[in-house]
């Protein structure tokens, strides 16, 4: 509804109508505002660090960058029913999480090994004496944001700099990401593109700590994970404890494309690993789905009891002991590009669905993301 700026400079010497039209158009206002906005909304907020996606006005991920991360993540992540099904520590600790590995942080990509620099295990928690071994990549802009009736896309660029969170040091790659967000009954999707171009001679050294991962809510852990004593690949030691005895119950059960269940799931390979538990009366299941021009396809699973939820193509020999090292190697101004698919489903699912879903994102046409 408008109003016509004739109509009300006319009635400008009756105060009382001029009251009712100002109270009026307030309303209408308020009334617009409170209408859930329908679809899929990619809204960036540059200067709290964050871009927000919403599906129907309720809150799906968003990306962010904030200072206390040596990486850009998406946090947190939410199921269709509004139930997160990630870890909330470090970001927004619950009282029921463990609180170990304070890298682990939502939805992140990075790597354990580039040219000997970890950029996996960084973050405010290393020590000073050690800080000049680690990686951190930036968020250098975003590109473009599109929202739509069932489909919304971000693209942003990043740079993996050595050394030194300030940058002093010559970044080794940029980093072109495209996120697709859609929504379905039910389901929510987010496909993964990410593009690495080498600034320079780039070396992933064979290595355990990769590839894509997330932390997820104490709920879908392994009811059988005790914690314990965990190495990195430079063998420092993470004690993981064990989880309060007044904490939520842990149910998460992983299954992979070849039939692989629990524990049992690390070190495996598969075309795809889901996860699922259920938090009370709700059951959900995260499936991560690699795609066959991914390098080193299917890809390893990093797939821990505590929480940690990762596939790694690029570490072969610590899944692998026998195998050849992988040791995947960008020349300088070559690149790559990887494609995954995070589903997250408000119940159950069978191994056909997933299979019927990897089908799918196979087909998905995929293009590098542009710079």
């Amino acid at each position: 509804m408008g109003f016509s700026p004739c109509l009300i400079s006319a009635r400008r010497t009756n105060p009382m109508t001029l009251n009712w039209l100002t109270l009026l158009m307030l309303t209408l206002t308020t009334t617009a505002l409170a209408v859930p906005q329908k679809g899929v909304r990619v809204i960036p907020d540059e200067p709290n660090r964050r871009v927000d996606i919403t599906i129907d006005g309720q809150p799906f991920t968003s990306y962010i960058w904030p200072t206390s991360l040596k990486k850009p993540v998406l946090y947190p992540l939410i199921d269709s029913e509004g139930v997160t099904v990630t870890r909330g520590y470090p970001l927004a600790p619950r009282p029921d999480e463990r609180v170990d590995h304070p890298h682990h942080a939502g939805l992140w990509f990075n790597y354990g090994n580039v040219n000997g620099f970890d950029f996996w295990n960084n973050s405010d928690a290393i020590p000073p004496e050690n800080r000049a071994k680690m990686g951190t990549i930036l968020h250098s802009k975003i590109i473009s944001t599109k929202s739509g009736p069932n489909r919304g896309e971000l693209v942003v660029e990043s740079t993996w700099i050595p050394g030194s969170p300030t940058g002093e040091n010559k970044p080794i790659l940029t980093q072109t990401t495209r996120y697709t967000f859609e929504k379905r009954k039910g389901t929510r999707i987010i496909d993964i593109e990410v593009t690495l171009r080498a600034l320079d001679r780039a070396i992933f050294k064979d290595d355990k700590e990769g590839l894509i991962g997330m932390r997820v809510a104490r709920w879908l852990e392994s009811p059988t994970e005790k914690g314990g004593t965990f190495l990195d690949s430079n063998g420092n030691p993470t004690q993981v404890a064990a989880a309060p005895a007044t904490s939520t119950p842990a149910t998460g059960q992983y299954l992979t494309s070849e039939g692989i269940k629990g524990d049992a799931v690390w070190s495996t390979r598969a075309r795809w690993c889901a996860l699922t538990g259920t938090d009370g009366p709700h059951t959900a299941t995260i499936a991560l789905l690699d795609h066959p021009k991914n390098p080193n396809y299917p890809t390893y699973w990093h797939a821990r009891g505590y929480g940690l939820f990762a596939a790694n193509p690029l570490g072969q020999t610590i899944f692998a002991p026998h195998a050849t090292p992988f040791n995947f190697t960008l020349e300088k101004d070559q690149s790559v590009t990887f494609r995954y698919r995070v589903a997250l489903y408000s119940r159950a699912t069978t191994a056909d669905e997933l299979n019927n879903e990897a089908k799918s994102f196979n087909n998905v046409s995929h293009e590098p993301p542009s710079p």
